[in-house]
């Protein structure tokens, strides 16, 4: 089946097919025609013919850390609703958390008839600040803030404080805050979130002391020995708070392994939500996750009971950040933070093909919200 015999069948011009194909204007009798010309023919346009007239692949590479992750799942899966709905398919390319990898995907991509590139990036290196200042291609990082590129990302600092002052509620007055985090390399979940983490404790009269700070790798494996690290020093911790859902995995673990009990939250957070006092109406829940993580309340503070109340020596919470339902099944839920990760991956792949399809060249950075997930409540 060719467009000609397509126009044939529809009554039309090759030209008004070949319009339709590539989303130009014709009329809406004549669109209708040709629409159900191809439904009924089931015509597929040859790749290869459409690269020729619109000087496009409809490829877009996608650069991901891992594939094994929760987070990263959620990404990709709005990349690709985005690109499917706009007609294009998606190379993916997991670079096991090696930055060496990463450079070198982007350089294949940059030469492979692909129109774009997205980069789910975990850290921007120098090599990396090269390759976007020089790209052929146009790209779009997910989860770090550059100004190298266009940009979606999250507010890992603004979570951090939230997730501080929940710590320094949990924790007693007198017990210690430790905090398990990763490389500061990683501008977003290394330094933002433990820079907004001290933010929080200091706004609740609390410090993050040094000897009770340990950095980890990505897994669990690894939360698992910073928290055993944590405990073989110091058992007067009240709160033990991750920087991402999987160390805390890993942490949960070691104090499993030490006889310890899980405390998660207080009984108010678990059994029923705390008391939400602020300034202005709360915004209704929206339980998607294209909300657009409109539930940051700016204005709002938790009211917690006293943790000396109701604190048992024997106990220690452990908080997160990325509200994994894996996590949630296994422990029915801890303190996090959940991100509109599905949200970042569509809003990247809508901002990469606007770049490609209309050749938009204002500068964006995009940042999204964030939402505190106070145990066994559900993900938005």
């Amino acid at each position: 089946m060719t467009i000609k015999e397509i126009a044939r069948l529809a009554n039309v011009s090759s030209a008004a097919v070949s319009r339709y194909l590539n989303g130009g204007y014709i009329s809406e009798e004549k669109r209708a025609q040709i629409k159900k010309v191809i439904e009924e023919t089931g015509y597929h346009p040859s790749a290869q013919a459409r690269t020729l007239r619109t000087k496009r692949a409809s490829l877009v590479g996608v650069v991901v850390p891992k594939i094994n992750s929760e987070s990263i799942s959620r990404v990709t899966e709005g990349i690709g609703n985005v690109l499917a709905a706009r007609g294009y398919q998606m190379l993916l390319a997991s670079t096991d958390n090696n930055a060496k990898k990463e450079i070198e995907y982007l350089h294949l991509f940059e030469k492979y008839p692909v129109d774009g590139i997205i980069l789910i990036g975990t850290m921007i290196t120098a090599e990396h600040r090269r390759f976007l200042k020089n790209a052929r291609i146009p790209v779009v990082v997910t989860g770090q803030n550059t100004k190298y590129a266009n940009c979606v990302y999250h507010d890992d600092y603004g979570a951090g404080k939230a997730m501080g002052k929940l710590a320094a509620s949990l924790s007693g007055k007198h017990k210690h805050i430790a905090y398990i985090g990763v490389t500061r390399e990683d501008k977003a979940a290394g330094a933002a979130r433990e820079d907004g983490f001290r933010a929080g404790l200091r706004a609740e009269g609390r410090e993050l002391e040094e000897e009770y700070v340990r950095i980890s790798a990505f897994r669990a494996e690894s939360g698992y020995e910073a928290a055993l690290s944590l405990l073989d020093e110091e058992t007067d911790i009240g709160v033990i708070s991750c920087a991402t859902d999987t160390i805390a995995a890993g942490a949960i673990r070691a104090l499993r392994d030490r006889g310890i009990r899980l405390a998660q939250d207080q009984p108010a957070l678990l059994q029923g939500r705390p008391a939400l006092q602020q300034d202005q109406p709360a915004l209704p829940q929206d339980r998607s996750d294209l909300a657009q993580d409109r539930s940051v309340l700016p204005q709002a503070r938790l009211v917690l009971p006293d943790a000396d109340a109701s604190a048992d020596s024997c106990r220690i919470a452990v908080t997160g950040f990325g509200d994994n339902q894996l996590l949630k099944a296994a422990t029915g839920g801890i303190p996090t933070v959940h991100f509109g990760y599905k949200t970042s991956g569509i809003r990247s792949a809508e901002l990469l093909l606007d770049v490609i399809e209309r050749g938009e060249k204002i500068p964006v950075e995009m940042k999204l919200g964030f939402r505190l997930v106070r145990g066994s409540e559900g993900r938005m």
